[in-house]
C-alpha cells in the first residue's frame, strides 16, 4: 500500500489502476485468499451492512438504556412524510446510519468499518447511493475496497480508536472512507476520492469522544448521522472541482497529532463532554448501580 496521496495518485495513473485494486492485490498477498475468495467476503460484509441498515426503519428498537431508541424509525418516516429540510433521501441516510447504532446496541450483528461506534456511516453512505441508482455486486465491492484504502492511510498515520484520538478518528475516519467511496461510486477519479476525504476529516477535526455511561450509544448515535451527510456534502464538492489544499496523508496526520494533544477526559474516558454533564452522570450511575 502507498500512504502519500500524491504517490498513490500518481502511481495508479502510471499503471492504470485503482486504489480498490492496490488494496485487493495487498490482501491476496498477506492472506493467500483468490480474488474470489476475498470478493465473497466482501460480499457478506455488504450484506451485513445492509441489514444493519434496515433493520429499524419500520420498527421501533430497544436498545440496553433506551437512550437512542426508536431514532432511525422516527427519521425514516419524517422523511417519507416528504417535508424536510435535507431532502427525503439524505433524511432516510441518516435513518439508515441510526438504525445500524441501533442495531449493534441491540445486540444485532453489524460490520465494525472502522469501528462499532461508528459502524452506521459507510453503510448508509452507500446504500442510500445504490437505492437511487443503477449499481452492480462489483461496483458495491469496489467501493468498499475504495474506503478501505482510505482507511488503511488512517490507520498508517492516525488511529481509528476513540481512546486514543477523539471521535474525529472514528466517526472522522468513517465519513472520510465514506466519502471516498461515493466519489467512487459516482464515477469520479482517484484524486476526487481523496479530496473528498481530506474535506470531510476537515470538517470534523477536532470532535471529542464523550459517550454516556461509556456505551456506543449517546451522543454517537448523531455523529453517525451527521457523519453520513458530511460524507455526502464532501464528495459533491469534489466532484465539483473543489480541491483540498491539504493533502490526505497530512491531514490524517494533523488530525493524529489533534488527538494526541486531546485532554484524556475527552477520548472515551467518559470524564468529559456530555458525559460529565449532570444529566449524563446521573445516566451513567443509574446503569452501573444496576
Amino acid at each position: 500500500m502507498i500512504y502519500k496521496a500524491k504517490e498513490l495518485t500518481e502511481f495508479c495513473k502510471e499503471n492504470n489502476m485503482t486504489i480498490a485494486d492496490i488494496v485487493l492485490n495487498d490482501e491476496m498477498e498477506e492472506s493467500g485468499r483468490t480474488i474470489q475468495e476475498i470478493k465473497s467476503t466482501l460480499l457478506e460484509m455488504l450484506n451485513v451492512m445492509e441489514k444493519s441498515a434496515n433493520k429499524f426503519l419500520k420498527e421501533k428498537s430497544v436498545t440496553s438504556l433506551g437512550m437512542i431508541d426508536g431514532f432511525a424509525k422516527m427519521a425514516n418516516d419524517y422523511a417519507d412524510n416528504g417535508n424536510t429540510l435535507l431532502g427525503k433521501n439524505n433524511v432516510k441516510a441518516m435513518a439508515m446510519a441510526f438504525s445500524t447504532l441501533e442495531f449493534s446496541s441491540s445486540m444485532g450483528k453489524i460490520v465494525a468499518a472502522p469501528t462499532a461506534g461508528s459502524s452506521g456511516i459507510i453503510p448508509a453512505a452507500i446504500f442510500r447511493y445504490k437505492y437511487e441508482n443503477e449499481v452492480t455486486d462489483e461496483e458495491m465491492i469496489n467501493a468498499l475496497l475504495t474506503a478501505v484504502g482510505v482507511g488503511g492511510i488512517v490507520g498508517r498515520y492516525a488511529t481509528f480508536a476513540g481512546a486514543e484520538g477523539g471521535c474525529q478518528a472514528e466517526c472522522g475516519a468513517a465519513s472520510a472512507m465514506a466519502s471516498a467511496a461515493l466519489v467512487y461510486l459516482k464515477g469520479g477519479t482517484l484524486e476526487q476520492s481523496l479530496h473528498a476525504a481530506s474535506i470531510t476529516l476537515i470538517n470534523i477535526l477536532g470532535l471529542v469522544c464523550d459517550p454516556i455511561a461509556g456505551l456506543v450509544e449517546y451522543p454517537c448515535t448523531f455523529r453517525n448521522a451527521s457523519g453520513v451527510i458530511n460524507a455526502i456534502l464532501s464528495a459533491d464538492l469534489a466532484m465539483s472541482g473543489i480541491k483540498s489544499l491539504v493533502p490526505f496523508d497530512e491531514v490524517v496526520q494533523a488530525m493524529g497529532d489533534v488527538g494526541k494533544s486531546m485532554s484524556y477526559t475527552l477520548r472515551e474516558t467518559s470524564l468529559g463532554g456530555l458525559a460529565a454533564t449532570e444529566t449524563g452522570k446521573k445516566i451513567k450511575e443509574e446503569f452501573y448501580n444496576n
